[in-house]
C-alpha cells in the first residue's frame, strides 16, 4: 500500500471539495496517484469542486479589512451575484481579508496557502464552500495599503455588508498628525477614487507603456503638423491627460475647485503636521475578467429538450 501523506490529502482536497476521508480513501485506492484519485472521486460523484473549476467566476465581492495603519484588499469572486449576496460568502470573504490583513505578503498563492480560523487553510475554505454553495470560486487577487504613520482611509461602494461590495478603495495618508482628522479626510479621499477611477497617485508613476501609448495617439490626431508645434501639441495633451488620471491632480469630487493635491495640503494644516499621500488601491469587482455571454432563452430551450 502507498504511503499517503496529509500533503496529499490537503491536495487532492483542495482540488475536489470532497471530504477529507473520501480524499484518503481514494488515494489509497489509487496508490497515491492524484490525477487517478481524482478520477476515482468523480466515478464516485463524491468529486464536488474539480467539475465547476472550468467556469467563470466574475461575480462575487471585493472585501477589505483596516486595522490602524494598515489595509488590505481582496477580491473573490463567484459565478453568479446571486451567491455574493449568500451569508455564507461574505463571512468567506471578510474572513480572508482577515487573514490577508495578518499576513506579511500579498502574494494570492501564499494567502490560499495560510491557516483559515475555522481550520485547515484559506484554499481548503474556498474548496468547502465550492462545495456546499455549488459553484466555483476563485481568490483572484489582494493587495495592501501601510504607512508608518497616520491613516488608511476605507470606501466600499455598492455595499452588501461591513466591509463588502462592489467596489473597494483604500487610501493611505501617512503623518503624525491629528487621527481622527486624517481619517475623515481619508475616507473622502476614498470615496473620490472610487468615482474618478485613477489609474496612477501622480505622472512618475504611470506605466512608461501607458504614457508612450497616449503619446502615440496625440501624434496621430495631429500628424501632418511641423515637428516643432507637434511636440508642443503632445506635451500639452499629456498634461491634460495626466488631470484626469493622476490622483493627485484630478479636481476633488466633493469639491471640484480643489485638486486632491490641495485636499492633501489642507488636511496638513488641519493635522497640525506634514502630510503624504502615499498611495491607494481600487479594486472593482470582476474588471478585466471577460466574461461569457449566455443566451438564456436557448438554454431554457435546450433544457426543455429543444422545445419553445
Amino acid at each position: 500500500m502507498a504511503n499517503i501523506t496529509a500533503a496529499m490529502v490537503k491536495e487532492l482536497r483542495e482540488k475536489t471539495g470532497s471530504g477529507m476521508m473520501d480524499c484518503k480513501n481514494a488515494l489509497n485506492e489509487v496508490a497515491g496517484d492524484i490525477e487517478a484519485a481524482i478520477d476515482w472521486l468523480r466515478k464516485k460523484g463524491l468529486s464536488k469542486a474539480a467539475k465547476k473549476s472550468d467556469r467563470v467566476a466574475a461575480e462575487g465581492l471585493v472585501a477589505l479589512a483596516v486595522s490602524g495603519a494598515k489595509g488590505v484588499a481582496i477580491e473573490l469572486n463567484s459565478e453568479t451575484d446571486f451567491v455574493a449576496r449568500n451569508e455564507d460568502f461574505q463571512k468567506l470573504a471578510r474572513t480572508i481579508a482577515g487573514v490577508a490583513l495578518a499576513a506579511h505578503t500579498t502574494d494570492v498563492e501564499a494567502i490560499k496557502s495560510a491557516a483559515y480560523p475555522a481550520g485547515g487553510s484559506v484554499a481548503e475554505a474556498i474548496g468547502n464552500a465550492i462545495a456546499t454553495i455549488g459553484e466555483n470560486m476563485t481568490l483572484r487577487r489582494v493587495a495592501e495599503v501601510s504607512v508608518s504613520a497616520g491613516v488608511v482611509g476605507s470606501y466600499i461602494h455598492n455595499a452588501v455588508g461591513d466591509g463588502l461590495g462592489k467596489i473597494g478603495v483604500l487610501v493611505g495618508l501617512e503623518s503624525t498628525g491629528d487621527a481622527a482628522a486624517l481619517g475623515e479626510v481619508a475616507r473622502k479621499i476614498a470615496m473620490h477614487v472610487a468615482a474618478a477611477a485613477p489609474i496612477a497617485l501622480d505622472s512618475s508613476t504611470i506605466d512608461l507603456a501607458v504614457v508612450e501609448r497616449e503619446k502615440n495617439v496625440l501624434r496621430d490626431k495631429n500628424a501632418g503638423k511641423p515637428a516643432n508645434v507637434l511636440e508642443k501639441i503632445v506635451e500639452s495633451g499629456l498634461k491634460t491627460y495626466f488631470k484626469e488620471v493622476c490622483l493627485i491632480d484630478q479636481p476633488f469630487v466633493h469639491d471640484p475647485a480643489k485638486t486632491i493635491a490641495q485636499v492633501v495640503a489642507e488636511a496638513a494644516k488641519a493635522a497640525g503636521a506634514p502630510v503624504v499621500l502615499k498611495g491607494f488601491v481600487r479594486y472593482a469587482l470582476g474588471e478585466g475578467i471577460e466574461k461569457q455571454e449566455s443566451d438564456f432563452a436557448a438554454e431554457v430551450a435546450a433544457a426543455a429538450g429543444g422545445q419553445a
